[in-house]
């Protein structure tokens, strides 16, 4: 950060020494088995997040009628929560020995089980039999994926229909472990019609939690879209919790999936990531979870007997891979700077941290000489305010379009009242802790300071006052 000097870096944590959090991580498409877990899981847990969201793969599970192996998913459980990582199940996909359809589908990719009372019968038991497995390793449990999206739901999505399938398999879920807390939803489209109809079957009262995707490249809309859903939801749950169970976006151009079309790089990638999660985090979700752990296949569409079809990549990854032949992405998965970035928001924004808005207002009219014009204004920043027991932080961005902008940079002057300790100023991409030289920060000793010229960029920066940031690495 240019005129300012660096005092050291954020620490990172592990899970194993987090307690509480809300950010996870997509691991998913191991049904498919399209990555090696070995070699993603101690670099998963050093991001010090919490949650990991597995997808269960009934057709893996199931080869034989009424014949489970587990001992795939068991694998992956057991070492997620011996790194003290706390895995969450979407319950998912079809199965082709009950399905023709199925049968025909990479995975068996958005074929719901509905269609005939034995395929009705098969999820209910393969269900009742994975919820009770995994009674006190797994505690929440998803269904579905996406049914809202026609890749997800491939005869055709219909909210009613998928309310009716939501309420069976959430008496499935309970049936097989009563503690269990039942999540329904995982919508992406946010269609007011499809969420009517689904509604209307009274799903929400048999679920725990709502989780929502969010793939946008202006985080502005996806807050809109949340805050509908939001509202549209609670009038028939008014208990019900909100989960952010996937957004992200590519690290570079030509990939597949959600935002193929931009000029993604890893640094708008890691800016996306910095951006989106906050806003979520922000908003109350129990979970707020990236997308995802690795590049790999996208596998939404793809056709049995035709490798070609499946061998659509995605660089969502906060670690990147290379690809074999078959499409399983190997090479040595090597972080990329959203991981960083992931791994600096999870090392400060945990344990007793709660939003709260702090007292302040930006100062106008100020001459900035780095910008040789007057500060911004402000009222174009996205703002939020955070408390711990030991201290306070301020989290500021200019929303700039992604896609459009080289990087902004300008600067903004703000006053607070009520926040004590030392202020310091944290690159949220990179971790960086920098102190404010005096001319920067005028305070009277009662809680109340000014701070001139800070910087202001195209991704989250935190003002952090007092012990917020936690441990520092030189």
């Amino acid at each position: 950060m240019s005129g300012l000097k660096r005092l050291g870096a954020v620490a990172p944590v592990h899970a194993r020494d987090v307690r509480n959090s809300v950010w996870g991580l997509g691991f998913e498409k191991l049904d498919r088995n399209v990555f090696d877990p070995g070699k993603a899981y101690d670099k998963v847990a050093a991001l010090g997040i919490k949650w990991i969201r597995i997808q269960s793969g009934w057709a893996r599970t199931e080869r034989s009628e009424g014949v489970y192996d587990f001992a795939w998913l068991d694998s992956i459980v057991d070492n997620l929560v011996s790194r003290g990582l706390v895995p969450w199940i979407c319950l998912c996909y079809g199965n082709g020995i009950y399905d023709e359809a199925a049968a025909q589908v990479f995975g068996a990719v958005g074929c719901p089980p509905i269609h005939t009372e034995k395929q009705r019968r098969a999820w209910h038991d393969y269900v009742v039999a994975t919820a009770a497995r995994y009674r006190g390793r797994v505690p929440r449990f998803e269904i579905w994926n996406e049914p809202d999206g026609r890749w997800c739901w491939k005869h055709g999505v219909n909210g009613a229909e998928t309310g009716e399938f939501t309420k069976a398999t959430a008496a499935a879920i309970r049936e097989g472990n009563p503690e269990a807390e039942v999540i329904g939803g995982v919508i992406c489209c946010c269609d007011f019609g499809w969420l009517t109809d689904f509604l209307e079957t009274g799903a929400a009262a048999s679920l725990d939690a709502f989780s929502y995707h969010s793939y946008t490249p202006d985080e502005r809309v996806g807050l809109g879209n949340f805050r509908r859903l939001r509202a549209l939801v609670r009038r028939c749950n008014p208990e019900i919790a909100f989960i952010q169970g996937e957004t992200g976006t590519q690290s570079r151009e030509g990939g597949a999936g959600a935002l193929r079309e931009g000029a993604w790089t890893p640094e708008r990638q890691a800016k996306f990531l910095a951006r989106h999660l906050l806003v979520h985090f922000a908003q109350g979700v129990e979970i707020n979870s990236y997308f995802s752990c690795l590049d790999m296949v996208e596998a939404l569409n793809g056709k049995v007997g035709d490798r070609g079809s499946y061998l659509d990549y995605g660089f969502f990854g906060v670690l990147g891979a290379e690809f074999d032949a078959e499409g399983r992405s190997t090479g040595e998965y090597a972080p990329k700077l959203s991981y960083r970035t992931l791994q600096t928001l999870a090392a400060i924004f945990r344990e007793e941290c709660a939003v709260e808005p702090l007292p302040f207002r930006f100062i106008t009219g100020l001459h900035s000489p780095r910008i040789m014009r007057h500060d911004d204004s402000g009222e174009e920043l996205f703002t939020y305010g955070f408390r711990k027991p030991d201290g306070a932080g301020f989290v500021y961005w200019h929303p700039a379009e992604l896609l459009t902008t080289a990087g902004y940079e300008s600067t903004v002057s703000v006053e607070f009242a009520g926040v004590e300790g030392e202020p310091v100023l944290v690159d949220l991409l990179n971790g960086e802790i920098y102190a404010l030289p005096p001319e920067m920060a005028e305070t009277d000793g009662k809680g109340r300071c000014k701070f001139l010229h800070l910087p202001v960029r195209d991704y989250p920066l935190l003002l952090a006052f007092g012990n917020f940031t936690g441990e520092m690495e030189k």
